[in-house]
C-alpha cells in the first residue's frame, strides 16, 4: 500500500514539474545556444533547423542543449520532427550509427564497421589506430599498415615511410635518430682578389695567391669542400728610367741606371749569340758544299 502512494506521488510531482517546464517555456527570441524552445530548469526542449538536439547530465538532472554536431559517443539522426543525438554502441568510442563504429574503445579492434578483441588472421592488431591492420613489413618494427613504417628494425633507416639497409643519394644515416636525414654540403664563399706577386726563394720565378673561406662544413658523407688556396705564376713589371725621370734619391737614380746598365748588357749578350749563331750556321754550310764537292769528284774518278 505504502509503494502505491510512493508511486502516486512521483507520478503527480512529475506531472506537476512537466506543467511547469511547459508554462515556463519561451520561445527562441529568449532562449540562447540555437534553443528554438526551452525551460528556465531543463533548458532547451527544441532547437533551430539543422541543429542536433543532445541532453547533457548535469548532476542528477539532464539539460537540453542544442549543437552542430553530436559529441564524442554520439550519432545524429535527422527527421522531419526532430535532429537527436542517439549514442553509439558500448564497444564504440565514436560511430557513424548504431551499428557502424568508426573508432573502438581501449582494448578493441576496428574490423568493417565493428570492434572485436581479436583480428582476423590476415590482419595484426594497431593499439596506436585501434583497428585491425595488415602487419608490417619484414624490416619495420611498427607500422600503419603493410606500406606506411613508422619505426625500423636495428640496422635499418627510415626514409619516406620505408625502411633502407643503405641510405640512398643525398641522404645519410642517423644512428640517433635511426632515420635517413639529407646530407650537408660544404659551401664555400666566393674567391678573393689576386694578392701580390711575391718571388719563390732565391729563384727568379713569382707567384701570387688568392684564397676563399668555408662557409658550412659538410656533414659526414656530405659533399667535401673544394680547394680553399690557389696559386699562379705571377710577372712584375720593371720601370723604364726615361730622360725626364728624375730620382728624388740618390739611390734611385744609381738603381736606374743600373737597371740601363744590365738591359743594354742583356742586348750586348743577345746580338753576340746572334752573331755566334750565325757563324756556325755558315761554317755548317760550308762543310756541307765542301763534302758534295768531294763526293762527286770520288765518283769522277771511279768512272775514269
Amino acid at each position: 500500500m505504502q509503494l502505491q502512494q510512493l508511486i502516486s506521488l512521483v507520478l503527480i510531482l512529475h506531472w506537476m514539474e512537466d506543467a511547469d517546464c511547459q508554462h515556463h517555456a519561451s520561445k527562441h527570441k529568449h532562449c540562447q545556444g540555437g534553443c528554438l524552445t526551452c525551460s528556465q530548469h531543463n533548458g532547451c526542449l527544441s532547437c533551430m533547423p539543422k541543429l542536433f538536439f543532445h541532453l547533457e547530465r548535469d548532476g542528477m538532472r539532464q539539460i537540453g542543449v542544442c549543437l552542430a554536431s553530436c559529441p564524442k559517443g554520439f550519432f545524429g539522426t535527422r527527421s522531419p520532427e526532430k535532429n537527436d543525438c542517439s549514442k553509439c554502441g558500448t564497444e564504440c568510442d565514436t560511430c557513424f550509427d548504431k551499428n557502424f563504429c568508426t573508432r573502438c574503445r581501449a582494448g578493441s579492434y576496428l574490423h568493417k564497421g565493428k570492434c572485436q578483441e581479436s583480428c582476423p588472421d590476415e590482419l595484426v592488431p594497431s593499439d596506436a589506430k585501434r583497428e585491425c591492420v595488415p602487419p608490417c613489413p619484414a624490416d619495420c618494427d611498427s607500422c600503419l599498415n603493410s606500406d606506411i613504417c613508422t619505426r625500423c628494425m636495428p640496422g635499418h633507416y627510415l626514409l619516406h615511410d620505408q625502411c633502407h639497409s643503405v641510405c640512398p643519394e643525398e641522404f645519410e644515416p642517423s644512428e640517433q635518430l635511426m632515420e635517413c636525414i639529407p646530407s650537408v654540403p660544404c659551401e664555400v664563399e666566393e674567391w678573393s682578389k689576386w694578392g701580390p706577386c711575391l718571388r719563390i726563394g732565391k729563384t727568379r720565378l713569382r707567384e701570387e695567391t688568392r684564397t676563399r673561406r668555408v662557409l658550412q662544413n659538410p656533414s659526414l658523407q656530405g659533399k667535401p669542400c673544394p680547394a680553399t688556396s690557389e696559386k699562379r705564376e705571377c710577372f712584375t713589371k720593371r720601370k723604364k728610367c726615361g730622360k725626364k725621370e728624375k730620382a728624388s734619391r740618390n739611390g734611385d737614380q744609381k738603381n736606374c741606371n743600373n737597371r740601363k746598365g744590365n738591359a743594354e748588357g742583356s742586348r750586348e749578350r743577345k746580338r753576340k749569340r746572334e752573331r755566334e749563331m750565325g757563324d756556325r750556321e755558315e761554317a755548317e754550310n760550308r762543310n756541307k758544299t765542301e763534302q758534295r764537292r768531294r763526293r762527286a769528284q770520288s765518283r769522277d774518278s771511279g768512272t775514269v
